[in-house]
């Protein structure tokens, strides 16, 4: 899977309109050649772009850690250099700048800052009332057309508490009762913004599609789908529209191109998203728990070709950790929950570092506002279980399930989810060894800037819905 490269439609979208375009067909210096003028329909695929900016920063030099740079790699006594918003240095022998920051990190630890793939923050925000209950559209199966992004409440508090537990980018989803249930987005974990400034520059979007109990139950009684075949026949059904959508519009662009007078077909929001996966701009994230179901989702997947970014949940991701190493799809998995429904049953505690052993790529979710808080505590939980049955997989190469992995999945690994020179400096410098259960993280950096000082409460980010509620050092 390599969505690492920039979709060619980011860099159009700065010139394209969201309706149309006059566009210059054919034209010549000759007199005898006429210009012809067509009035061609262009699609913006990108109608709400980030705004996002990084917060000011400092030349910040960590010395004196332990290092796992996301990756697989682990350096002791070593040290990490930020510089505008980048990692600029690694090692026990950089050269310095003037006028750095030195931060003596003896004894604790340094990694890429936490990137959680499943979160629902914000569209399923604290308080949790049912007034604010905005991640699901459950009016019909198919919901393509909606986004995560015009629900997010950025007001809500979980995004602060998720940065003191060291996350820095973050995927937000629909939820999980339709067979599409729309378009994810992808933010910078800094509070106090709006949505638009929160989001992750030039992340491709996601869509959120579910399998199994929860489509079937939700709309058994509204028309259906009330069986698993039902829901694959659901998804062979819009995936079969959105190809003829796909090809309509094709046709279309190559008509104009060709000078011919073209009429545009007619926009369909549902389509659009769903062709938006079939061009491979839009990353397919599918809450699938049984391996039969994941199975049979990767055979739909080839016969539509397009590519799963990541099975979410996957509880029974150990049965067929093989089939998701050849189809090149990851698996984001909580450490230990299990047996809460039927198609649950079968989870077991060593199913991350058995799809790990197996040379598929793995990543600790949270699906939890409470859970995202302590990531860290899930991936020592799911690595010590591994290693109780022998599997003996380092701290480092663990630690790719909370970086690396997900910033893979997410399309962003270019950017992002390791320590490597010349990527974005999302950093924590943790307390002590991030698989601890006493460590916590002392400092985060989002593009270099300090985000969060556990030692300055003073300073810590505070949503406008907690001010007047707070009272004096509560927040100590």
């Amino acid at each position: 899977m390599n969505y690492n490269n920039k979709p060619t439609w980011i860099l159009a979208a700065i010139t394209t309109t969201i309706l149309s375009a006059t566009t210059l067909v054919g034209c010549s210096d000759h007199a005898d050649n006429q210009t012809q003028i067509t009035n061609k329909v262009v699609i913006n695929p990108d109608p709400f772009p980030s705004t996002y900016e990084p917060i000011p920063s400092k030349t910040t030099l960590i010395t004196n850690v332990t290092i796992f740079d996301g990756i697989g790699g682990m350096s002791t006594d070593s040290q990490i250099l930020l510089a505008d918003g980048k990692i600029l240095g690694l090692g026990k022998q950089i050269n310095l700048p003037e006028n750095v920051t030195i931060i003596d990190g003896a004894g604790k630890f340094v990694t890429p800052g936490i990137i959680d793939t499943h979160s629902h923050l914000g569209v399923y925000p604290s308080p949790d009332t049912r007034s604010h209950a905005d991640g699901n559209e459950m009016t019909s199966p198919v919901t393509a057309q909606v986004w995560a992004e015009h629900s997010v409440w950025p007001q809500d508090p979980g995004f602060q508490r998720a940065l003191a537990g060291g996350v820095t980018s973050l995927q937000i989803l629909p939820g999980s009762a339709n067979l599409f249930g729309g378009r994810s987005v992808v933010l910078k974990n800094l509070p106090d913004r709006t949505v638009q400034d929160m989001k992750f520059p030039e992340a491709p979007y996601g869509i959120k599609m579910a399998c199994g109990e929860n489509p079937k139950r939700v709309y058994g009684r509204k028309g259906g789908p009330s069986t698993r075949m039902a829901n694959v026949a659901g998804y062979r059904k819009a995936w079969i529209g959105a190809a003829e959508y796909k090809a309509k519009w094709e046709q279309y662009e190559a008509d104009v191109n060709a000078g011919k007078d073209a009429k545009a077909p007619k926009r369909d929001l549902n389509n659009e998203t769903l062709k938006g996966v079939l061009d491979g701009d839009i990353i397919v994230h599918m809450h699938c728990y049984r391996a039969d179901e994941m199975v049979v989702m990767m055979d739909v997947m080839k016969e539509f070709n397009y590519q799963i970014g990541s099975f979410h949940h996957a509880v029974e991701g150990y049965k067929i950790a093989d089939k998701l190493a050849e189809n090149n799809v990851c698996a984001s998995m909580w450490a230990d929950w299990w047996g809460f429904k039927l198609e649950a049953y079968d989870g077991i505690r060593e199913n991350i570092p058995m799809v790990h052993a197996a040379g598929a790529c793995a990543v600790v979710h949270s699906d939890s506002d409470i859970g995202i808080q302590r990531l860290n505590q899930e991936a020592a939980k799911a690595w010590s279980d591994g290693r109780r049955i022998g599997i003996d997989i380092s701290k480092a190469d663990a630690w790719q399930w909370l970086t690396s992995n997900p910033a893979k999945s997410l399309g962003i690994f270019d950017q992002t989810g390791s320590l490597e020179v010349g990527k974005n400096a999302d950093v924590v410098l943790w307390s002590a060894d991030p698989f601890s259960t006493y460590a916590q993280a002392e400092k985060v950096f989002i593009d270099g800037g300090l985000a969060y000082d556990r030692n300055a409460p003073d300073t810590w980010p505070v949503s406008d819905f907690e001010l007047g509620q707070i009272g004096e050092g509560d927040h100590k």
